[in-house]
């Protein structure tokens, strides 16, 4: 039994110390993870390190210790090509200082005039009497480019109308040495504060802070922060632009009805309201001014309604969200009463009746009177050029030919009455001679009409013209 504990105990041991073996670490280096450099700057290396328990006693502070940077892999003396900077060498493949009190454990180390073939990973390492140690574990990845990376802009807080805000642009100081300059454009007035900053992986910012009081006018606006970098005698810039995402109440609510006329009741009219706000609006409500009260009529951003003649009036409109609320002015309702409609109606009626009564009376008039000149003309016939006796009604036009009679109708002869007392034709020396010669035959056409007929009879006035004299 006594052999079987001691058997545990001893296989213990050798576990915990195979264990112990490896997850051992001769140096404990400490740095950022990753470094971004700018072509033609300088990169700066937060380090520290720390030496472990088991090695302690092989440490003296109090030696000088030199500080050793290890390109690509931790190995030192199979890859001496992958050594860039010893700083107990006076030339080194890159050019740098270690700024830290190796005799503190401080290993901050600068390297100059970095270019893009300087992208890799370094390990670190310390060289001492009598202790050397490189940690395996742990390397900086620099990255060189020959852009500088932009800033980045937070904000602090919601940006709400009327209340004050601030914004910090952060841009890496890869070479503290030589910060960026930082720059803000905004479309207000604003105050602003720059330091610099150191991260909590140790390395450096430039952070400059802008504050001010927004309003409703910046919502969407573009902000920007610019970086300016000095590398040898030139600059190189980068810049971050961002949205302004302003919370405000509604603005510029208006309300509108269509059409926007007077209407007449019964007709079906619209209520339309509009408003901005962010956020959006969530609640619209619509008002009717009723004497000296405003009395709710109905929710939503548009309100429709069948017009009754107490509809009219002045109506406005309500939009709100999680900021506020925003009122409309008043928008009127105008009613066109049918009876008025009725009236301009019946006048228009009475109008067009009486011109149409007008025209048709003057029409009759002009009638009648070329008819009663048209008789006087008939009844008087010296005052005609036609031969004496002679009535023209219904006269056939040039070139037509006359209607027959209808062999079925009789013929009805109207005979015309003459009055020879006015037929007096003063003698002239051709009467006279007619006399002389003896009796002439004179005869008078008259047209006679029947039904529509045209007959032309003729009567031998023989003699007549002696029984006159």
């Amino acid at each position: 039994m006594a052999c079987s504990e001691n058997m545990f105990f001893l296989i213990v041991l050798f576990m915990s110390g195979v264990l112990a073996c490896f997850g051992q670490r001769d140096l404990i280096a400490t740095m950022p993870d990753k470094l971004d450099g700018l072509t033609g700057s300088c990169v700066e290396i937060p380090c520290s390190f720390d030496i472990p328990e088991q090695h302690k006693d092989k440490f003296n502070s109090a030696i000088q210790t030199s500080g050793v940077w290890i390109k690509e892999s931790p190995q030192f003396g199979g890859s001496p090509d992958n050594v860039i900077f010893n700083s107990s060498e006076t030339v080194n493949r890159y050019q740098g200082n270690i700024t830290g009190n190796m005799s503190q454990k401080y290993c901050t180390t600068v390297l100059f005039n970095v270019t893009t073939s300087y992208t890799n990973r370094y390990f670190f390492r310390i060289e001492s009497q009598p202790f050397r140690a490189t940690d395996n574990e742990k390397s900086v990845k620099i990255v060189v480019r020959d852009l500088p990376s932009s800033p980045n802009i937070t904000v602090s807080g919601e940006v709400k109308e009327g209340t004050p805000v601030s914004l910090n642009c952060f841009a890496v100081a890869p070479c503290p040495e030589h910060p960026p300059e930082l720059t803000w454009t905004l479309p207000t007035q604003f105050t602003t504060e720059k330091q610099l900053h150191e991260n909590p992986d140790l390395t450096k910012s430039v952070l400059s802070m802008v504050t001010f009081t927004p309003s409703y006018l910046h919502h969407e606006k573009n902000i920007t922060c610019t970086a300016v970098y000095p590398v040898g005698t030139s600059n190189k810039t980068a810049e971050h632009n961002m949205m302004l995402n302003v919370s405000f109440s509604p603005k510029n609510t208006s309300a509108s009805i269509s059409p926007a006329d007077p209407v007449l009741v019964g007709s079906c009219v619209n209520l339309t309201c509009s408003s901005t706000a962010n956020p959006p609006v969530t609640n619209f409500t619509w008002f009717q001014i009723s004497g000296d009260k405003r009395i709710q009529v109905a929710s939503g951003l548009s309100y429709s309604l069948n017009v009754t003649v107490g509809d009219g009036g002045l109506y406005f409109c309500e939009a709100r969200n999680s900021q506020g609320c925003g009122k409309s002015k008043e928008v009127q309702l105008a009613i066109k009463e049918p009876k008025t409609s009725m009236v301009v109606g019946v006048a228009a009626g009475t109008l067009g009746a009486f011109l149409f009564i007008s025209l048709i009376s003057v029409f009759v008039w002009r009638r009648n009177s070329r008819l009663h000149d048209g008789l006087e003309s008939t009844d008087n016939p010296q005052g005609q050029n036609s031969p004496v006796g002679t009535v023209c009604a219904n006269q056939a036009t040039a070139g037509e030919e006359p209607e027959e009679p209808a062999e079925d109708q009789s013929e009805e002869i109207h005979y015309g009455d003459i009055d020879f007392s006015k037929l007096q034709p003063k003698e002239t020396p051709a009467a006279a001679q007619d006399r002389v010669q003896g009796q002439e035959s004179e005869y008078a056409e008259v047209n006679v009409t029947g039904r529509g007929d045209k007959v032309q009879h003729r009567n031998n006035l023989d003699g007549l013209y002696a029984q006159v004299n």
